[in-house]
């Protein structure tokens, strides 16, 4: 018996590793076209039901959509009214799983191919030029899929017979009565929390079941009770996130549990409903199709039930989980989690891409003040702008060092080739932001001593310097629409903010050979290098962001 427990264990191994290499191969493979698809096609609950069973379907783990997802809405990329639907599409999305396992794996014993199937997924991932490695280590987990599931299968009997400690299982279960399906719903999800799959709970019941055919009515329950212990993934996902996050993940929970409930109300006439589908009485043949027909109908109903009340359960998660008063503007955190990082690594990238946005947003309304500050040129710039950039600085350089921490972690995860490239990029543009932050600052110093010190610039200054600041400010706004995306410049693009920032060097030039000259005639020394050194932060500013415009190339 002993033994039979160590294979059991370790063909679950197995399954729950061969499962994890395709969602990761395929996550790979794809690079962040699916992230851009769950952040972009989720306008209303239909598209999103659609995108997050779609997603689901194609990376083959719900859990990792729903972290996706958690991470999406903990950074504002999605409406936490659009991850609803999102939520019922996956829970959707993840039987694909069970008919997968229920259509091939015993039909047409895919054990005795799994060792070839890897062998060829290893080929694909040893041809670079092809760069296929995502596509090939799917494979990969393709065939060690099948391998443990048929391990699995083996481990339940002998002889070509149920294993007799499986049949006394099933009895002892049954023994309970009525209650019995309230302890197999309890087995499953404490089984499918701690092996963080539901697929995979479902998997060992259509195995079980193919051996014992009896099992159908313990079997249903545990596949019912799994739909809830799969909430454990957002759960951990949400643990450290903002309110949004957390409601994201008590959506996916009050929904798991409600479809749960109802399916276990109506338990018999739900398991008669199964049965009536699939005609006939249950056999070994057949019983594979009921589990896998029972997963994917109970979520159906429930989410045809719950798609009108979209708006209601987000509301319903504001009552329950309140809005925190946000961090005061001098105080910046991004944690990094461990739990999106194992599952979903490219939803890491996509956090640390939207805040990329928010900082480049933070110069841009920097230099904004100073603009404003400039035109008005008066004593309110020391009391009221000069310390709001001073607020935005610091803020800025706290971002600094706390997003290239979290870009080196994401370095270490298993991204595609786009992914890591991504991360090499913003770490790049972390660092030309900071300078173009402190660049901001040293102007707002030159203007606050200028006014202490009651320096008059005259009026044609004003009306040479506003016109460069300008450039300055087309060429920071480009930027910052560009990055704010991590997107690429095109070749016209590129040309463009050339094109401005030649401008800048050549207005800077014109403008110094001015001040130099109404200095040889005499002109305020001190006026003159305050607007010297003014022109020059500006120049600094516009070489940064034409770096930055060199890095998006």
């Amino acid at each position: 018996m002993f033994l039979k427990i160590i294979n059991f264990a370790g063909s679950l191994c197995f399954l729950l590793y061969g499962m994890k290499l395709m969602s990761d191969g395929i996550q790979k493979s794809a690079g962040q076209r699916l992230q851009t698809a769950l952040s972009k096609m989720t306008g209303n609950r239909f598209a999103g039901l659609f995108t997050g069973c779609g997603l689901t379907m194609i990376i083959q783990s719900s859990g990792a959509t729903t972290v996706m997802l958690v991470a999406f809405v903990n950074a504002g990329l999605i409406a936490l009214e659009n991850a609803v639907g999102v939520i019922f599409g996956a829970n959707i999305g993840t039987t694909i799983t069970a008919w997968i396992v229920a259509l091939i794996g015993f039909n047409y014993k895919m054990e005795l191919f799994a060792i070839p199937i890897f062998g060829l997924g290893y080929l694909v991932t040893r041809f670079k030029k092809i760069k296929k490695e995502g596509l090939g280590i799917a494979i990969m987990g393709f065939g060690i899929l099948f391998l443990g599931l048929g391990w699995l299968s083996d481990t339940f009997k002998t002889d070509g017979k149920p294993l007799p400690e499986l049949v006394a299982f099933i009895a002892a279960i049954e023994d309970f009565g009525s209650f019995s399906i309230v302890l197999a719903v309890f087995v499953g999800l404490i089984f499918t929390a701690l092996i963080h799959s539901s697929s995979a709970m479902t998997a060992i019941v259509i195995t079980i079941s193919a051996v014992e055919p009896s099992f159908w009515n313990i079997g249903a329950a545990m596949v019912i009770g799994s739909t809830m212990g799969s909430t454990i993934d957002s759960i951990m996902a949400a643990w450290d996130g903002k309110p949004n996050a957390k409601r994201t993940a008590l959506i996916h929970v009050m929904f798991n549990c409600s479809a749960s409930v109802i399916a276990l109300i109506f338990f018999g006439p739900f398991l008669h409903l199964i049965e009536w589908l699939i005609p006939g009485e249950i056999t070994a043949d057949n019983v594979t199709y009921h589990v896998a027909l029972l997963n994917t109908a109970f979520k159906v109903i429930a989410t045809a039930i719950f798609i009108p009340f979209v708006n209601q359960i987000a509301q319903l998660t504001r009552l329950i989980i309140k809005d925190v008063p946000e961090l005061e503007a001098d105080s910046y955190k991004l944690v990094f989690n461990t739990e999106m990082g194992a599952k979903s690594p490219e939803a890491c990238v996509f956090r640390a891409q939207a805040e990329i946005g928010k900082f480049s947003e933070n110069v841009v309304q920097m230099f904004d003040e100073l603009q404003s500050g400039l035109t008005a040129f008066d004593k309110s710039f020391i009391k009221v702008r000069h310390p709001h950039i001073q607020q935005l600085e610091d803020y800025c350089d706290q971002m600094q060092e706390q997003l290239t921490a979290y870009l080196i972690k994401c370095q270490h995860l298993h991204l595609s080739d786009e992914a890591k490239d991504n991360v090499q990029l913003m770490l790049r543009l972390v660092g030309e932001m900071e300078s173009m932050s402190d660049g901001c600052l040293s102007i707002s110093i030159q203007i606050k001593k200028a006014l202490e010190k009651n320096v008059q610039f005259k009026q044609e200054d004003f009306d040479r310097l506003i016109p460069y600041f300008e450039l300055g400010r087309q060429l920071l706004y480009f930027i910052h629409k560009n990055v704010s995306k991590i997107q690429r410049l095109t070749p016209e693009e590129f040309e463009f903010a050339s094109q401005l920032e030649e401008q800048i060097d050549k207005e800077r030039n014109e403008l110094k050979r001015i001040a130099r000259h109404r200095l040889e005639a005499g002109a305020d020394v001190r006026a003159e290098l305050y607007y010297m050194d003014i022109i020059r932060q500006i120049e600094k500013i516009g070489d940064r962001c034409f770096d930055a415009a060199g890095d998006l190339r």
